[in-house]
Formats: structure tokens, C-alpha cells, sequence
């Protein structure tokens, strides 16, 4: 049976739908909640064109490059450029189809389409199942910074066939992987972190990991449903990990190792800061990092693929979670996450770090 969530992002409502097998057309129309038959666009990459022709009923198409070194302003232009020729109004439909690239991509064409048009979602890979598509954060990559341009913009409809996991490359799968450890370290001491670290690391599929998405589903789009917009303290925590794994993507060249990977990294850093600020138990990071350890993820420093330090400090104090000018940390803490401020430890922990960086290159 499939799972069905709505969640009130602002003024903005997003239905999800988990269920097995790929949507049919008319159920996209449904769900964005209009009849939109000849006014849309879907937009996929060359790895899910394939997917999105199987979908009853013909529309036109949009088919990007696969891979990060497609999300930019040149992409965004495409679909502009594509809904344009097609006459799309501003009561036309978006459809994105495909992983976090795809979808962020989308989403933020249809929130600048006509000042905002129609979206809906068709995640397929872990890693937009269970954060890319939920919540509303749209951007793309710009001098060199991860999803430096964006805007807030939720779909109206997000459906996941849980079908498209029984493709999903290696690669993808421990992007994923990293996200969904990241919400279940979120959740604190609710036995969803004990659950998933129970999981074999050699299951894959539907039937292992609906079950997770559903509770990722859910986790995420309670956060969001409390702040929107990041405009408070709570939307924030969702970013454990990121700070550090951003600037990791960035001093490594974006695209050469998987988002995931890179906040993998990144959490094993929010676990050592937090652990020295007092934030985080150190029987909690150790158990963080020992998920991150079976998982096969690099969490140590030096990173095995050589770092430019200075473009590592330059992208790290670049981070847009900054407030006042002050870069601000989300660590492990006993119940979920917290975040920390600028204090004389973090100053003294990230110069370790670069130290040890610097040594490395």
C-alpha cells in the first residue's frame, strides 16, 4: 500500500506519496493538484530519460548531462529556454525527474518560471529520496560553491517509486546511505539511528530500505514544517555534516567524490568538534563514527585525495550558514543535534585542521 504524507512548508503544501512502482502521468497531473495535459515540461538526465518515456502518455522533455558538473547556470538556462519554446504559462507544471542534481535543478527553474510555476518530483536515487526533494531548497553550483544561487520553492508533490532502487548504482548508494545516517544521528535516541545500524550493509532494495525512507520522509518534513525558511534554529540542524563536507567538495573539485561522501566526512568532523566543545558525549560520536567506519566512508584526516588548504579555509569560511558574519557548527548532541557558535575552541579546532590539511597537500 502506498505511504501518504502532507506537510505545510509556510504557505506552501507538499504531499508525498512512497509507493512501488513508477507514476503514471495522470497521477502527476493529480497530485500538482490541476489538469496540466499539454502544459508541461519533465526533466531528467540522460541515465532517467529512459524512465521518464515509460511514463503513460507523451511530454516534452528536457534531458541534462548526468552528474554535478551539469548543475549550473548554463543547466538552468536550458529549461528556461526549453519551457519557452514550449510555450509553458505560468500555470504550467515542472516535473523533475531524477536524483538531487535533477531536482534541485528543477526546482528552482519553476520557482523563477513566470515569478513560480507548478512542481512535482520523482526522486530516484537514496540520496533525493530521502532530503534532496523534500522541504523546498532549490539551487545550483556557482564559482565553484555548492548550491551557491537559490531559493525556497516546495513541490507540490513529490512521488518515490521504490522501484528505482533496484538500478541504483553502487555510488549512489552510499551517497545515499550517508544522508539517511545523517537523519537517524538527528533523531536522537528515537531507535532509528540503533535500526539502521543494524541494517546489513549488503542489503539493498525496496524491501530493506522503505521502512527508512518513510522515517526520513517523515523526520525531514517535520523539521521543515517548524522553520520553512532556515529563518530559525531547527531547519539549520538539518545541515550535520555539510559545513565541512562542502568545503571538502570544493577544495576536491565538485563532482569528484559524491555529496554523500563528502557530509560522511564531514560528520566525522562535526563528532571530533563537537566532542572537544563538550557538545557531543563522546560514547555518541564514537558510535556515529563507527556507523561511518562499516560503511565504508573516509572520515579521516588527511582526506586519501590531495586538498588545496586555501581553497578548503576559503570555502569552509564561505559557508551559508553564517549568521552576523559568524560561521555557526551543527554537532552531535546527546538527543539529536545542536548547533555551535564562534568561540575561541572551534577557532583553535579548525586551525588544527587546516594544519593537518596543509601537511597533507
Amino acid at each position: 500500500m502506498p505511504k501518504f504524507f502532507r506537510f505545510q512548508f509556510g504557505n506552501c503544501s507538499s504531499s508525498v506519496i512512497i509507493q512501488k512502482k513508477l507514476p503514471r502521468l495522470e497521477e502527476l497531473y493529480t497530485l500538482a493538484g490541476d489538469t496540466f495535459e499539454g502544459n508541461c515540461l519533465a526533466v531528467c538526465d540522460d541515465h532517467t530519460l529512459p524512465l521518464v518515456r515509460r511514463m503513460d502518455g507523451a511530454v516534452p522533455v528536457v534531458a541534462l548531462p548526468p552528474g554535478e558538473s551539469s548543475k549550473g547556470w548554463a543547466a538552468v538556462e536550458t529549461i528556461l529556454r526549453a519551457a519557452g519554446k514550449q510555450g509553458l504559462g505560468r500555470d504550467g507544471l515542472f516535473i523533475g525527474a531524477g536524483g538531487g542534481v535533477v531536482c534541485d535543478l528543477t526546482a528552482f527553474a519553476a520557482s523563477v518560471y513566470m515569478r513560480g510555476a507548478a512542481l512535482v518530483l520523482l526522486p530516484t536515487t537514496l540520496l533525493s529520496m530521502v532530503d534532496a526533494s523534500i522541504g523546498g531548497k532549490t539551487g545550483f553550483d556557482l564559482e565553484g560553491i555548492k548550491n551557491l544561487a537559490g531559493t525556497f520553492y516546495p513541490a507540490r508533490g513529490i512521488v518515490i517509486a521504490a522501484d528505482f532502487l533496484k538500478t541504483l548504482p553502487e555510488r549512489e548508494w552510499k551517497s545515499g546511505m550517508a544522508e539517511l545516517i545523517k537523519t537517524a544521528v538527528l533523531d536522537g535516541d528515537s531507535g532509528f539511528f540503533d535500526r539502521l545500524k543494524k541494517l546489513p550493509r549488503e542489503a539493498k532494495g525496496p524491501g530493506s530500505f522503505v521502512p527508512f525512507i518513510e522515517e526520513a520522509v517523515r523526520i525531514k518534513g517535520r523539521i521543515v514544517e517548524r522553520d520553512p525558511r532556515e529563518t530559525g534554529t531547527e531547519r539549520v540542524l538539518l545541515n550535520l555534516g555539510h559545513t565541512f563536507g562542502h568545503a571538502l567538495e570544493t577544495s576536491l573539485g565538485l563532482g569528484t567524490i559524491s555529496h554523500g561522501e563528502a557530509v560522511a566526512w564531514g560528520m566525522a568532523r562535526s563528532c571530533e568538534l563537537g566532542t572537544e566543545l563538550g557538545l557531543t558525549p563522546p560514547e555518541w560520536g564514537e558510535a556515529v563514527l563507527g556507523v561511518l567506519h562499516v560503511r565504508g566512508y573516509e572520515t579521516g584526516v588527511p582526506f586519501p585525495l590531495p586538498l588545496d588548504p586555501r581553497l578548503f579555509r576559503s570555502a569552509l569560511f564561505s559557508d551559508k550558514k553564517k549568521k552576523n558574519g559568524t560561521l555557526r557548527f551543527v554537532v552531535p548532541g546527546a538527543e539529536g543535534a545542536r548547533l555551535a557558535g564562534w568561540n575561541a575552541q572551534v577557532e583553535t579546532y579548525l586551525e588544527k585542521l587546516i594544519s593537518k590539511i596543509s601537511l597533507s597537500s
